[in-house]
């Protein structure tokens, strides 16, 4: 009788403790599943030898089609040498000289010169010679849309201009062979009209363009820091005293000139009448002394 019940109570054990352990497992799964716990994914380029994820430049970022034109405005005491420098450094760069008109105290000329060359260029130009720089400006436009539409239009109008043709290969009649040659030479203009167009936005992508101004100004005057020590130095500020006590007594003699020209007929008048007195008066005898 006490070994049932001892086995009864063995038998109850083993049953209670399988029920906690499935009950233990059930609600770790639960608690894990409600936290959102994911399984762990191995991570690259966290540790030292793992490759770094680099992104790829986007493709046609650096391809840009940039039209580039800049202002330049200069002063300087001679403005036909400073043009004739400036042309000098569009040509040597393989540019060249548009508009230009130069007086004795301002110009304005436009130069075209490589636009990979132009900060190059505006660099000389802003220290030519004796010329200071007033103002520069830099304007840079993006025409790469404009380019891509041109060229696309291009496309579409090359092959519109095709089919006319085989038509008008195809066509028999007068009537059929007029209707269609003129339909191909509106086709043709408009297709020319896109080529200058794509040739005009070339032109100002490859070669910029430059306004430059020159107005003249007077030489500075000479530095004060000049040495004037030593003879030659005394000599030079002798002669420099000399020219302006000269010049101050011409201009005396200049102001007085119109009245000599009457003094100096009365002066001696004066003096002749003075002398006419003196010899006809009688000299005293010794007896009235």
């Amino acid at each position: 009788m006490r070994t049932r019940w001892r086995a009864g109570l063995v038998l109850a054990g083993v049953v209670l403790v399988l029920a906690g352990c499935s009950a233990g497992e059930n609600g770790a799964s639960s608690t894990a599943d409600s936290a959102g716990v994911a399984p762990a994914v191995p991570q690259q380029g966290t540790g030292k030898g793992g490759a770094e994820k680099v992104t790829p430049p986007q493709a046609g970022a650096t391809d840009r089609k940039l039209s580039r034109s800049a202002r330049l405005e200069l002063t300087a005491p001679k403005v036909a040498d400073v043009v004739a420098q400036a042309r000098a450094i569009a040509q040597g760069t393989g540019g060249y000289t548009g508009q230009e008109s130069t007086a004795e105290d301002l110009a304005t000329l436009n130069l075209a010169v490589p636009a990979d060359k132009l900060d190059g260029v505006l660099d000389q130009l802003s220290h030519l010679g004796s010329s200071s720089l007033v103002k520069r400006e830099l304007n840079t436009q993006d025409v790469t849309e404009q380019v891509v539409d041109v060229e696309a239009r291009l496309a579409t109008q090359r092959a519109s201009v095709a089919r006319i043709r085989a038509l008008l290969a195809q066509a028999t009649s007068v009537s059929e062979i007029a209707s269609v040659e003129s339909e191909l030479t509106s086709r043709e203009s408009a297709l020319e009209s896109l080529e200058q167009q794509r040739n005009s936005l070339a032109g100002s992508v490859a070669m910029a363009t430059v306004a430059l101004t020159i107005r003249g100004v007077a030489a500075p005057p000479a530095s004060p820091g000049e040495d004037h020590s030593g003879f030659l130095g005394g000599l030079a500020g002798g002669w420099h005293a000399f020219l302006v006590f000269g010049g101050g007594l011409l201009t005396v003699l200049g102001a007085i000139a119109p009245f000599l020209l009457f003094i100096v007929p009365l002066g001696w008048l004066g003096w002749w009448v003075h002398r006419r007195r003196r010899v006809t008066a009688p000299e005293p005898t010794p007896s009235e002394s």
